[in-house]
């Protein structure tokens, strides 16, 4: 069962919330006029529950404001986005550039930019919307898709490719070993995938539907997208991806990659 962190957060912000708000009203006046009616030793304080409800409220309503409304983190588990996202990495998600989400309902109340082919996006899993997943956005909404030989083509036009030759691998990637590293083309972005010569071309064609997307990991025989699970739906968009703030990696010597803290994605 996935943890739900949001339903957690606003859980906690309307409870201790509600204890404040109680106290403020309600129990902090009866104490008052209490206290002024008895002696230093019968006097009522605040209780415990009421004092740490009161401290965290402030704590619990702003991590929920900054996670709901404008950066979220993740942390990159599988190799599915190599290169440009490594197994360890953890980025930052910008949460109001496709428009402000309620958190839990996930319903849209502020409309904002309509997300971009080569976007990097973090999305709810559309066979099981409490996973989330990352990939990038290939196809957007009446595009014909179609692959071919490991080559893209979007709207019969190709994506060009060059070859910068074999990718080396380190870490937790060393399973990559042996892949190409290759540039692609969308148009609008130019970015860096990876190839495996020795697995079978997954051929296609296909169009995008109204209000969803064609998405696509950038380990490309290597990563479970929209090639087989369908097309993600616009409602389940959670934001772009755009900067990588620390990686973590127990397989590699140094474990730490800090060439990679600070780096924007592309």
């Amino acid at each position: 069962m996935s943890f739900d962190f949001s339903l957690l957060l606003v859980v906690l912000t309307g409870v201790s919330g509600l204890i404040w708000l109680i106290d403020y009203f309600i129990l902090e006046p009866r104490r008052k006029v209490h206290n002024k009616r008895t002696n230093e030793a019968r006097k009522l304080k605040q209780s415990f529950i009421v004092e740490q409800a009161k401290s965290f409220f402030p704590i619990f309503l702003i991590v929920l404001v900054l996670r709901s409304f404008i950066f979220e983190p993740f942390r990159i588990p599988s190799g599915s986005m190599m290169p440009t996202l490594l197994i360890g990495d953890f980025i930052l998600v910008n949460k109001y550039d496709y428009g402000l989400r309620l958190p839990v309902t996930h319903n849209k109340f502020i409309e904002n930019n309509l997300p971009q082919r080569g976007d990097v996006v973090v999305f709810r899993y559309p066979e099981n919307p409490k996973i989330p997943y990352i990939k990038r956005i290939i196809g957007l909404p009446g595009d014909k898709i179609t692959y071919y030989n490991k080559t893209l083509y979007i709207n019969d036009i190709i994506a060009e490719q060059s070859t910068g030759g074999s990718y080396p691998a380190f870490g937790a990637g060393l399973t990559m070993l042996g892949s190409l590293l290759v540039s692609e083309d969308l148009g609008t972005i130019r970015h860096e995938i990876l190839i495996d010569p020795d697995r079978d071309s997954f051929e296609f064609v296909t169009i995008v539907p109204d209000s969803h997307y064609f998405v696509l990991g950038d380990n490309r025989d290597n990563s479970k997208d929209s090639r087989y699970w369908g097309f993600v739906p616009e409602e389940n968009l959670v934001g772009r991806a755009f900067m990588i703030w620390m990686n973590w990696d127990s397989k590699s010597k140094s474990v730490v990659n800090y060439k990679r803290i600070g780096k924007k994605i592309k």
